[in-house]
This record gives C-alpha cells, structure tokens and sequence, in this order.
C-alpha cells in the first residue's frame, strides 16, 4: 500500500523489498534507501541482510568490537559512517583520518589504501586485537566500502517515507487529496492515484462550482473534491 508514499513508491523493486525486509520499527527504514541500489542487489548484501533480520542467518562479528558498531545493521557493513567508526574505534584513526580512509576506499585507489592497510592493522594490534582478524576486518570493509551509503543521507529520506507513511494510514482523505493536488499538472497521474483512492474506499467527487477549491480538498463528509486546477483550460 506505498502507493504517495515518499521514495518506496518509486518501483516494483522497492515493493519487493518492503515485503521480504518486513520494516516494524523506523531504524529499519533507514537501511531500504540505502540496501535498494545496484551493488548491495547484485552482491547478495541485500538477501544476508533480510535473512539476518528474520533470524535464518547468522549474524557473525569478526571480532566481539564490532557489534556495537554493527549491530543495527545485523553485522552488515552499510553505511560509510560504519567504517568510519571501525577505523576510529579499532584502530585508533582520529575522524579525519577514518574520513580520508573512506573516500580511498570509495575510489578504489590501491597505493593510497596499502598504507591506511598497514595504519589500520598496527592501530589495531595496539588495541588488542589479533593481526590476522584486523586484516580480515580491513578486507571485509575494503569489499563493503565500495557499496556503502551515508547513514545521513538514509536517515533524512527515512523521515519523510515514514512520515508519508504515517500521514496515509491515519489521514488517508486529507494525504491522497495532497497527492492528487501536487500531481496536478499530469493527468496520468491524477487518473493513477484516483485509482488508487478507489483502492483505498475512498471518495472522488467530479468538480462544483460551490465546493471545489483551487486543488483537490476534503469535504466535511470527508470525501475528496476535485480541485478547479485540476480541469483542463481553468487556470489558477
């Protein structure tokens, strides 16, 4: 039911998505933005990270240091501000370097990724960790940075889906007439959500000349009006 639902409406894939990720608290909105992008699909980052959710797979730290880190994301590395944190909190990186780290990493630049390699595994053996696990901590993060997203970025387009989201279910006349209002100027799509209305049980009054304001509004029957700008050759 993401139909004028912010960012989720986008495609048959999103949906999908939805089905099989199950979201039932907002931190699980964060990662959709973040997971629905051609490397985590084509990588199976996408299928470990549902199958972790819902308990059928394990969810393995290389090293007890990382849950907290991880946690949130069932052990994935998503986010570059995660392997910014594994830098500065295993390694000992300050937060300029750990950010240098994931732009290298981003990039793909080998000469410059040998020394943060070489920067990453001491830092870490000082900190008590065996050399042979910060080695394969670096590697996983080398392999995940290619595919990481800002946490920021998710967590801004996280509050508008669930906002979206909220304002449908609980406000569905008011939000599908503010849908219908904001896609005024395409009839393909006005015809689309006032399918969608139709889905929804809801009400979709032709215009009048006594009720209908500039765009689409609810009457206090609460059903949705057809708004004047909405007509063909009646401008604002």
């Amino acid at each position: 039911n993401v139909k004028g639902v912010f960012q989720v409406e986008t495609s048959r894939g999103f949906k999908e998505l939805l089905k099989k990720l199950k979201p039932d608290t907002f931190a699980d909105i964060l990662p959709l933005v973040a997971l629905y992008r051609p490397g985590p699909l084509q990588s199976g980052m996408v299928d470990s990270f549902i199958n972790r959710k819902h308990g059928r797979e394990e969810v393995v730290y290389l090293h007890p240091s990382l849950e907290p880190i991880l946690k949130e994301t069932h052990g994935v590395i998503l986010y570059q501000e995660q392997v910014m944190r594994i830098a500065n909190r295993l390694a000992g990186f300050s937060l300029n370097q750990a950010d240098n780290l994931r732009k290298a990493m981003g990039k793909k630049k080998p000469e410059i990724m040998a020394k943060f390699k070489d920067q990453f595994i001491n830092g870490s053996i000082a900190n008590g960790i065996p050399k042979a696990s910060a080695t394969s901590i670096f590697e996983l993060m080398e392999f995940f940075a290619g595919y990481g997203f800002n946490k920021s970025h998710s967590a801004a387009y996280a509050v508008i889906t669930y906002q979206t989201a909220y304002l449908k279910a609980h406000y569905p006349a008011e939000y599908m007439a503010a849908v219908l209002s904001n896609n005024m100027n395409d009839i393909k799509q006005v015809s689309f959500f006032m399918e969608e209305c139709k889905r929804m049980g809801l009400v979709v009054l032709g215009p009048d000349i006594n009720e209908s304001q500039n765009g689409f509004a609810v009457n206090k029957k609460g059903e949705i009006r057809f708004g004047f700008s909405g007509l063909k050759g009646v401008g604002e």
